[in-house]
């Protein structure tokens, strides 16, 4: 009986306190035509301490929808350029000599903001790759002798081009496995793109966003994502999937067998139970269900699955591959 109250009460947390998503929604309506994918993910990336990975070709409006995302939640943003000739100190700030004082002061670079999207991640060597990755891991950063903590929240989205490889710097699979989630963003559909010409052929201001909430509200409703119940079922499904990726001929995907190199890592199952919390939270629920976990799943397991030459030569991709695991590993 306890248990009921407790959730109705969860349930009552959760609705007050995540009435500002259907605000955000609202607002990036003003600018943002559909996309409704990209922005479902960057909240639930925001929401569970997620750095997000967008793979897309030019023009799609993933600068402007992170921008938009920034000025909604009233957090600091920066845009960086990736490029070849990118140093670290450009990223993370470096110590200059004053000549005057006779001492060096530390001139903090701009990845001291809230929201950072590293644009075209794989245009810059492994040098600045690392100094961001870095920066993701440990919250932290090192200028000379002095280590400076990162602002609350700090969410790092970054872009890859899918075109143009050549002169790219691409990321190691170890390396993209720190984003929690990588997302493929693709072309609108006929009446987006009907909408986006009809209301960005025209030159004069843009629509003004309005802040509905703040850095603050989004840290609360981190500590409240974490009160959001999930049942030991909901738990082993996770597990299981994780585990089809690494063993498939357990769960009789035998036929996947020769294609998987390597599986997700505990991190693939980690990432799944808090995206799914943070899902459940945007719909305003105080539970967990299986398909939450699916809702998220390809963006989780997307870059955690390394397919083998086989599967390469044979043109199956991953997202064929996690799509075959879903449909077989049972559903709670």
């Amino acid at each position: 009986m306890d248990t009921a109250v407790d959730m109705k009460a969860l349930g009552e947390k959760i609705e007050k306190s995540s009435a500002f998503i259907d605000d955000i929604y609202d607002e990036l309506g003003k600018v943002i035509v559909g996309q409704r994918y990209m922005i479902d993910r960057l909240l639930i990336g925001l929401l569970s301490d997620g750095h997000v990975l967008l793979e897309g070709v030019p023009g799609l409006a993933k600068t402007l929808t992170v921008s938009s995302l920034s000025q909604v939640i009233n957090t600091r943003f920066q845009r960086i350029q990736f490029t070849p000739d990118l140093l670290p100190a450009d990223l993370i700030g470096t110590l200059i000599y004053n000549q005057k004082e006779g001492e060096f002061t530390v001139k903090k670079g701009p990845i001291f903001s809230n929201i950072i999207l590293a644009d075209e991640i794989n245009r810059s060597p492994a040098k600045v790759q690392s100094a961001l990755l870095e920066a993701m891991q440990e919250k932290q950063v090192t200028i000379g002798d002095s280590t400076f903590k990162l602002e609350k929240p700090f969410l790092v989205l970054a872009t890859q081009n899918p075109v143009e490889q050549e002169g790219t710097y691409p990321l190691p699979e170890a390396q993209s496995d720190r984003f929690m989630l990588k997302l493929k963003v693709g072309y609108p559909s006929k009446p987006e793109e009907l909408e986006i010409m009809k209301r960005m052929a025209k030159t004069g201001d843009k629509p003004q966003l309005d802040s509905v909430t703040d850095a603050k509200t989004i840290l609360k409703a981190r500590e409240v994502v974490n009160e959001i119940y999930m049942d030991e079922k909901v738990e082993n499904y996770i597990v299981d999937l994780v585990f089809a990726t690494r063993s498939p001929e357990n769960y009789r995907l035998e036929e996947l067998k020769d294609l998987i190199s390597f599986g997700g890592s505990p991190r693939a199952s980690i990432n799944l139970n808090l995206a799914a919390r943070a899902r459940a939270f945007m719909e305003h629920r105080a539970y967990v269900t299986p398909e939450d976990v699916r809702f998220i799943a390809m963006d989780v397991l997307r870059h955690r699955i390394i397919p083998t030459f086989e599967a390469e030569a044979e043109d199956i991709t991953t997202e064929e591959i996690i799509s075959k695991i879903l449909s077989t590993v049972p559903v709670p």
